[in-house]
């Protein structure tokens, strides 16, 4: 095989069409492709890599809260995905359907699951039976298939894999408890591993999960002023429990039934962390989730060939103690187009690495996100790099924490709140006298939609009305266009 011929073009600029570039990103990043079947992805291994070092830190904290993983089938029977009525109903369109086994017409249509109440909650009826069975805290990390009529790769795919918590509690004021715990787990692992600032509030029923009691969630906003939910933890009180007759004997030989909870985020997290970082030289990852945090280039001409790579190999030696560290020593390729591939890969810190570097005993460190770049002594880059990926990381939520809160306005009015969402975008601020009609006129007009009534600011100031009706608002809410 030949080497691959770079690719020289520039992307289409973030400012001139968004959607375009976000496409041009992920192709040329290296992240994943299509493939033969219609709305289905390949992840590719850098893309994996991606997904793999936040699969690992949201785990860990979800092991930390004492939840275990298991995992259940992939496929669901037609009759237990119709028990619960409002949940098949939300689903139907999405829903894949298995007919055939082999040649044989089947005796029930079989669900690829769109998500997995339906299979969980039947076999919790069986492992609950007493009060010291519970809470059932179990997670499962898995894919799921909902046939989305228009896709993108990450955001919107008709398979994708995430992560789902289903649990079992004993009271109401559990299970709630539980809802709100797990939705802080998702805002600090957004916010510390991704470095994307998410704000965290109730759903409206129109946009909550079907079934659930109350829906609640992790909204961000990306860097063209659209909104992602990025993940979402519902509190689904009885429904579920009644319908597959998921009950427990208490301590006062009453039966009852279970209170209940699931939550989950996806793949659509590796877009949102290309929405809210990436540039127009493509990606920009943050340290903690990025493959290689850091890549050594080696600078050399064919006399000094020898003498560079053998001291580029010593440092990538050194440093991989401290970092995830890549050397490029690709022969054929020039070094500029190795930066330039480094830059589209999105990798936090570049080491250059020459002949004469390596007499001075320094090196040349780059920074993808200010492209700084700084002499540095290489006896002092081991202590040195952890500290660098530090700052990184931090500048990276800094810098998404001034977006979002540059593109947050309040107000009044349906005309203003139109202008903002059409010249601007972000989170407009309004207030909402919690009818459903306001809400859907508001989005017929404007097509931003509540994304959430947040926890810590969803009370309404003094004297502020619905921007539609002209009532008394009962919450303040953040409306944006979404992904």
């Amino acid at each position: 095989m030949g080497k691959p011929k770079p690719d020289v073009r520039k992307l289409t600029p973030k400012s001139q069409d968004f959607s375009e570039w976000y496409n041009e990103v992920v192709k040329r990043a290296d992240m994943a492709d299509h493939s033969e079947i219609r709305g289905c992805m390949v992840i590719k291994p850098y893309g994996f890599g991606l997904w793999e070092n936040m699969r690992d830190a949201l785990d860990r904290r979800i092991k930390e809260t004492g939840h275990k993983n298991a995992y259940f089938p992939l496929f669901v029977p037609e009759s237990l995905l119709k028990k619960e009525a409002e949940h098949v109903e939300g689903f139907a369109p999405e829903v894949a359907w298995v007919t055939h086994g082999g040649e044989e017409k089947l005796e029930e249509r079989l669900a690829i699951r769109p998500t997995s109440e339906a299979v969980i909650c039947s076999i919790y009826a069986k492992w609950i039976q007493s009060y010291r069975d519970l809470p059932l805290l179990i997670n499962q990390w898995a894919n799921v298939v909902r046939w989305e009529k228009r896709t993108r790769l990450f955001l919107r795919t008709s398979e994708f894999l995430w992560q789902e918590g289903h649990t079992c509690h004993r009271t109401e004021d559990e299970a709630q408890e539980e809802t709100l715990k797990m939705l802080e787990v998702y805002r600090e692992f957004l916010e510390t591993e991704l470095a994307i600032p998410a704000i965290t509030g109730l759903k409206t029923d129109a946009e909550k999960f079907p079934g659930a009691q109350q829906t609640y969630t992790v909204e961000a906003l990306m860097s063209n002023g659209w909104a992602l939910q990025a993940g979402t933890s519902h509190n689904l009180g009885q429904h579920f429990s009644k319908g597959f007759g998921i009950k427990f004997l208490d301590e006062d030989n009453a039966e009852k039934f279970v209170w209940q909870t699931s939550w989950g985020v996806s793949t659509r997290l590796v877009g949102g962390v290309i929405m809210t970082h990436g540039d127009d030289q493509g990606l920009i990852l943050p340290p903690r989730i990025a493959p290689h945090q850091a890549v050594i280039v080696p600078i050399y001409r064919d006399d000094t060939r020898d003498k560079v790579l053998e001291g580029a190999r010593s440092l990538w030696k050194d440093l991989s103690a401290v970092a995830r560290v890549e050397l490029d020593d690709r022969d054929g390729f020039k070094p500029g187009w190795k930066f330039n591939e480094w830059e589209m890969r999105g990798v936090p810190l570049r080491i250059e690495l020459g002949p004469r570097d390596l007499d001075a005993g320094t090196a040349v460190l780059g920074n993808r996100v200010t492209g700084e770049k700084e002499a540095v002594q290489l006896s002092a880059l081991r202590e040195m790099l952890p500290k660098k990926l530090e700052a990184v990381q931090a500048d990276l939520l800094a810098r998404a924490k001034a977006h979002r809160d540059e593109n947050t306005r309040p107000a009044s009015s349906l005309a203003e709140l139109s202008e903002i969402v059409e010249k601007h975008g972000g989170f407009v601020s309004a207030g909402w006298d919690g009818d459903p009609a306001t809400e859907a006129k508001v989005k017929e007009e404007t097509k931003a939609t509540i994304r959430c009534i947040p926890l810590k600011s969803g009370e309404p100031e003094a004297g502020m009305t619905d921007v539609v009706s002209g009532k008394a608002a009962k919450h303040r809410v953040l409306y944006a266009r979404a992904f």
